[in-house]
């Protein structure tokens, strides 16, 4: 019987996965969590042999938690499942020790191979995560050595409070620039990038590692 601990913030989700994987006859769901840190503890107390651990939560995130884990718990192996799919978040994962990683969009069959598959001690990786990956070496997504290149020392930090969640008001005060100028520094970038939105310019910093999680 494969020990299974689930952690992820979202309880319908969480008890959705956990009746759904009820219906395995050789997996059993020892422990949940809604949280970094109840992960850890859920990991240190149960030790599963299998933990889905979801990468967006609060207190810690999939990422850190899992960095702990690894060290404190490293018998137990970790499948991450999330709904994003850029490089960042895959390899900030397995980087920290996950062994799967499986998008939102999955389906039972695939929950299942991932878990008997990371239990048989190999790496499980689904489809789109795979592809995923091999879009950005084979150069799809721009490159970090290139943002310093292109845009300005402004514009970079512009880029950055975008990234980070800031409004154009906020970027503008916090800059002491007027919002207009903001707008033209944004625009600027956009087209100097290939970008189209603020989403873009997320997605883009995230996979440069200029933020993270």
């Amino acid at each position: 019987m494969i020990k299974l601990a689930i952690a992820d913030d979202h309880k319908l989700f969480r008890e959705g996965l956990i009746n759904l994987l009820s219906e395995a006859k050789d997996i059993e769901v020892v422990a949940q969590a809604s949280n970094g840190d109840e992960a850890i503890e859920v990991a240190k107390q149960y030790r599963p042999d299998i933990f889905i651990m979801d990468i967006s939560m609060p207190l810690k995130n999939g990422i850190e938690a899992t960095a702990v884990i690894h060290v404190e718990a490293p018998e137990v192996k970790v499948i991450a499942i999330s709904m994003h799919s850029e490089k960042s978040f895959i390899k900030g994962m397995l980087d920290a020790g996950a062994q799967g990683f499986l998008l939102k969009s999955c389906n039972y069959n695939q929950v299942v191979d991932a878990i008997n598959t990371v239990m048989s001690g190999k790496k499980y990786l689904d489809g789109d995560v795979t592809d995923a990956l091999i879009n950005d070496y084979v150069g799809n997504a721009p490159r970090a050595d290139h943002t310093k290149e292109v845009l300005s020392k402004r514009e970079l930090e512009i880029l950055k409070l975008y990234a980070e969640g800031k409004s154009s008001q906020e970027i503008a005060d916090t800059l002491f620039i007027s919002v207009k100028t903001v707008g033209t520094h944004k625009q600027n970038i956009l087209e100097k990038l290939s970008l189209s939105s603020t989403a873009d310019l997320v997605k883009y910093a995230l996979r440069q590692g200029i933020i993270s999680l």
